[in-house]
């Protein structure tokens, strides 16, 4: 992690990149004297930019329930699931011709694309919303992507659309995602609070990203997210070979100079071992359907040496699960040590507990003894060893 400024250059302008560019509720909001157009007039006149440097751009926003609140004459957020989805109805369609009349004067078609979690949990509609992204970026379409907020249930929903951009940015292969928010960079503590806080230019590795996760606050008045969900956004992208730069989206020559190749606000290097679309897809998008407890070998199994995961290792089953269905898996002192994919059942596993290899085999098997492929595994990042104390 590297505090203070830095003026080095990423040489990246005019290189044909892959962005996923994400900017806020609070952002589009506005602020005094830059109205919601103005922000939005902005942002295209800058993609259109990178698009003739030979760039290919995905936009992430949010902002539907936002301008839905402003037209219906809200003063606050809702808070009812209900009060949200009916917001965003009415907003969604301001925010798509506010983006469609902005990019269009600049010679670029977008296109919406709504997405729940549930759109990503599953393989089968992951592989198609990819298609999908991949096919308007080769017509030179710029895809407005957005949660689907007008259906979207509290257990479907992102949380916030900083988690949404980096799915999306390791979904399309990008090179970079971009978070814009209201700070100038990423701070060692609140700079709103605490005078000490300084900024922080880079950070490489995952053990940096949980050290300053802990200390970041939560959203603003009509935001949902936060520092807290852009450091969460930043560990899903890099862990998955994505660079991420978080900077000031309030002033439109920051994004200008950042697509530019300039260095600005703070960059995350992307990890040197990233996961591939599909541990990826494991790892951060998928929805668990219950959860494994492992014994302490099985998890070192899993850890150490990158195994499968044996029915005799297992030691609890809770929720309620089919076949091919993911879950969690945790070590024996409860802390998640990765996600997979069963070839049992929850029923199936809880008619093994307990049973040495030869019965399960008697009763299922040589089919039966593996419980999850190694193929079909990722270690949550940052897994726990556990032999340590």
């Amino acid at each position: 992690m590297t505090v203070g400024s830095a003026s080095e250059g990423l040489s990246q302008a005019g290189s044909g990149l892959r962005r996923v560019i994400k900017v806020g509720t609070s952002l589009l909001r506005g602020q005094p004297g830059r109205s919601t157009t103005a922000v939005i007039t902005d942002l295209a006149t800058s993609l259109a930019r990178a698009r003739q440097r030979g760039d290919s751009v995905a936009l992430v926003t949010s902002g539907a329930v936002g301008l839905g609140c402003t037209a219906l004459g809200m003063e606050r957020r809702p808070s009812e699931v209900v009060a949200l989805q009916a917001a965003a109805a009415v907003g969604q369609g301001r925010l798509m011709a506010l983006y469609q009349d902005a990019f269009a004067i600049r010679g670029l078609a977008v296109a919406q694309v709504l997405i729940t979690r549930g759109d990503l949990a599953s393989r089968r509609r992951y592989q198609n919303a990819c298609r999908t992204l991949e096919q308007l970026l080769a017509w030179g379409v710029v895809p407005i992507v957005n949660e689907n907020d007008t259906l979207a249930t509290d257990e479907l929903r992102f949380g916030d659309n900083d988690t949404l951009s980096a799915l999306v940015a390791v979904a399309i292969g990008a090179q970079e995602l971009v978070l814009l928010t209201d700070i100038d960079r990423l701070y060692s503590g609140d700079p709103r609070l605490d005078p000490e806080a300084r900024p922080i230019d880079e950070v490489r590795d995952l053990a940096e990203l949980e050290l300053v996760g802990r200390g970041a606050g939560g959203g603003g008045r009509w935001g949902t997210g936060g520092m807290g969900t852009k450091i969460t956004a930043a560990r899903i992208a890099t862990t998955s070979g994505v660079r991420v730069r978080l900077a000031d989206g309030r002033d439109p020559a920051v994004l200008e100079a950042l697509l530019a190749g300039e260095r600005v606000g703070t960059l995350f290097h992307p990890s040197t071992s990233p996961l591939g679309n599909r541990k990826g897809w494991l790892a951060h998008a998928v929805l668990p359907q219950g959860t494994l407890q492992v014994d302490d070998g099985a998890a070192q199994a899993l850890i150490h040496r990158g195994a499968s995961l044996l029915a005799v290792g297992i030691r609890a089953v809770e929720g309620r699960f089919e076949r091919h269905q993911p879950v969690r898996v945790l070590g024996g002192d409860g802390r998640e040590i990765g996600r997979g994919l069963v070839t049992l059942g929850s029923e199936e596993l809880e008619g093994i507990l307990g049973l040495d290899r030869a019965a399960i085999h008697r009763k299922l098997g040589e089919t039966g003894d593996t419980v999850i492929h190694r193929d079909h595994f990722v270690l949550t990042p940052a897994a726990p060893d556990p032999t340590s104390p």
